[in-house]
């Protein structure tokens, strides 16, 4: 990359333009993936309600919690330095 003085080259912005597109796929995969087993495993497959009840709203929130406990842990265990998120 450039000096701190010198303004960003056009291969600067293009690695800058891809690495931002990469982490937007990244964090658009996480939240589907998340989404999609929180929802598998909390909600009723039958449904009987236009709301979740309140046993799906707990489950989901207990699911979600341990979900980015994991996800961070495995973050921190990869050396990225930053949760993924």
């Amino acid at each position: 990359m450039t000096s701190s003085n010198s303004p960003p080259t056009a291969i600067d912005k293009e690695q800058i333009i891809g690495m931002a597109e990469k982490e937007m796929e990244y964090r658009v995969e996480l939240f589907n993936k998340l989404t999609h087993t929180c929802f598998n495993k909390c909600v009723e497959k039958r449904y009987k309600d236009s709301e979740l009840n309140i046993g799906e709203n707990s489950c989901i929130d207990r699911c979600v919690s341990k979900y980015w406990q994991v996800t961070n842990l495995i973050g921190q265990l990869l050396g990225a330095g930053r949760p993924p998120m």
